[in-house]
């Protein structure tokens, strides 16, 4: 199936008389025919559903499409964006470990990685995205267990070069990771150019209505972790029964090793509501996507060509830096777009306070175009050296370009540059 069809029937297929929508099944726990079943699953944990700690049907619906869609083996929904970045980089690393990110990224996961992670004894080792491949393969030690980076940062918009993070760290028998919620796997599938894991905020595109807080992680079932660096996959799991994950679930090790024992502990499932309502989001993601470029594009022309900007980022216009690489791994650039008014950091913030149509909220990637300041919001707790590593200006404003119509999103944005 293409991806429009996976977004509608991926998942979930309805058999005689069942309903057609995939049921909210709102509870936590099921019950067994006898105390032997119950001990085989807690000796096997996929055998059958435990608890909605670990898993339900309504969230795996949604986790059986977006690994469809993303071409991965499988995938575990997590509470939140933040929750699946964490536990993708737990499920590699422990204290006295270290990996590698590339330093455009998401301010909050910039604050995950450099703060909360380095308090628990995991060291982030931050690298310049455009840096050569000797260069970023210098940073790599003996205890670095991975790399990550965003296929579409936020909000610097850099587009990250895929193929050359996958040489760098599959050369040192790593895994590449990608945060793919910008781009969606309708604009950009990682797998097909040599990442291993892909995470990201369903709370974004993927939603697009604004109603779940969300996240995901999917297992290209591709690295092999038999190479000797990671023996947690290879030697027994004394907390169930001595399995080693390599040997009971093959390609799947990685994402069953996530589940069965950072899911059980740290228990960040989403609810089957809020699953419920991601998967009516991702109905529509194809067309969605489609219509967000669309729009964005005519608005980055649009301010593009307006005397009152200094400077527009966006991978989709010839223009930007990044528009070779865009063109490489994207069928498009989503619809957020960043740009610096001239006359810093007060005319932004006169010209976002002027917006009647767009809604100034600490949030991006909706159907609704929202804006925001980065550097006093999101990323208002980086200092301005880690900001501008981020690829952002004090005087940057993200735009996210939403589905009305093209024509009054852009004439909201000119009755507010009118006042600038």
């Amino acid at each position: 199936m293409r991806d429009e069809t996976k977004c509608i029937h991926c998942g979930y297929t309805p058999k005689n008389s069942e309903p057609k929508m995939v049921p909210i099944v709102q509870s936590t726990t099921y019950v067994f025919d006898s105390t032997q079943e119950v001990g085989d699953v807690f000796d096997e944990p996929t055998k059958a559903l435990i608890y909605s700690r670990f898993a339900n049907p309504t969230v795996m619906a949604v986790e059986q499409k977006i690994a469809d869609l993303e071409g991965g083996i499988g995938a575990m929904c997590t509470s939140s964006g933040q929750a699946a970045t964490l536990l993708a980089i737990l499920n590699l690393c422990k204290v006295g470990g270290s990996f590698i990110s590339t330093s455009q990224i998401y301010g909050g996961t910039v604050n995950l990685f450099a703060v909360t992670l380095k308090n628990y004894g995991i060291e982030c080792i931050f690298v310049d995205a455009d840096a050569d491949e000797e260069t970023i393969g210098a940073a790599v030690r003996e205890n670095t267990r991975l790399i990550f980076g965003e296929t579409i940062a936020n909000p610097a918009l850099s587009v990250l070069d895929i193929e050359k993070f996958a040489r760098i760290a599959h050369s040192h028998k790593i895994p590449l990771i990608m945060d793919n919620t910008f781009a969606t796997p309708i604009l950009c599938k990682p797998f097909e150019f040599g990442a291993d894991i892909v995470v990201h905020s369903t709370s974004k595109y993927m939603d697009g209505h604004a109603v779940q807080v969300g996240g995901v992680i999917v297992d290209s079932g591709n690295f092999d972790w038999t190479n000797g660096k990671f023996p947690e996959f290879t030697e027994p799991d004394e907390s169930y029964h001595g399995i080693t994950y390599v040997g009971n679930y093959g390609k799947a090790a990685y994402i069953i090793k996530a589940r069965m024992q950072l899911m059980r502990d740290y228990g960040a499932y989403p609810a089957a509501n809020s699953a419920f309502l991601l998967n009516l989001g991702l109905e529509t993601l194809a067309v969605r996507m489609e219509r967000y470029c669309k729009n964005a594009l005519e608005v980055a022309n649009y301010l593009a060509a307006s005397d009152k900007i200094e400077k527009v980022i966006y991978p989709g216009l010839e223009s930007d830096k990044y528009y070779p690489l865009a063109k490489k791994y994207l069928k498009g650039t989503s619809g957020v777009i960043s740009f610096i008014i001239k006359g810093g950091k007060d005319n932004a913030v006169k010209f976002m306070d002027g917006l009647k149509l767009a809604s100034i909220e600490v949030h991006v990637a909706d159907i609704r175009t929202c804006v925001l300041h980065p550097a006093s919001a999101t990323h208002r707790q980086l200092t301005e050296e880690q900001l501008f590593a981020a690829g952002i200006n004090p005087g940057m404003i993200r735009f996210s370009v939403g589905l009305e119509s093209v024509e009054d999103i852009i004439e909201d944005i000119e009755q507010s540059l009118s006042k600038v």
